[in-house]
């Protein structure tokens, strides 16, 4: 029997770690959901702030992640400057006078830690509501909760802030 030389077994083994590896670091991969389908600014405030706490302890640790936000319902609110009048999701005073801050940290959040913003498409129809009017990152979904649902089927954890 002919052996191989072990500079072309080394070759072959190699190939095949390099085959392998994405596979692996797939695995590796922190998945998040968060839900937002209520009205409260604060409540969206402790949100961003929990996010926060969390993309830069992956960023810290050198690890991988994926965390998504898919708003649905009063989620809507945040994602736009329009006021929403004659719809069940108007801005009130308390949205109003903290819009700014919501938006820049929000818009932080996807430009900077790579959050990606997900919207219920049946929301906005609902209230006619042109795709013009919500800021540039936010991704259309058919619908927020069957989205939800397939990232939590990929592996994704869900999280909703009360």
């Amino acid at each position: 029997m002919k052996k191989l030389p072990v500079l072309f077994v080394l070759v072959l083994s190699l190939g095949f770690v390099v085959q392998m590896t994405p596979l692996q670091a797939d695995d590796d991969v922190a998945r998040v959901v968060y839900h937002a389908d209520f009205n409260d600014p604060r409540r969206f405030s402790a949100m961003l702030t929990s996010i926060n706490n969390m993309v830069v302890h992956y960023n810290n640790e050198f690890i991988d992640y994926d965390v998504r936000i898919v708003f649905v319902s009063h989620g809507i609110r945040f994602l736009t400057e329009n006021k929403l009048d004659k719809t069940p999701f108007a801005a009130d005073a308390a949205l109003e006078e903290r819009r700014a801050n919501l938006k820049g940290r929000l818009g932080s959040l996807n430009s900077v830690h790579n959050v990606r913003l997900e919207l219920c498409d049946i929301t906005r129809s609902q209230i006619d509501l042109d795709k013009d009017a919500l800021y540039d990152a936010v991704e259309l979904v058919p619908s927020g909760v069957v989205r939800i649902a397939e990232l939590q089927k990929q592996g994704f954890s869900y999280i909703k802030i009360e």
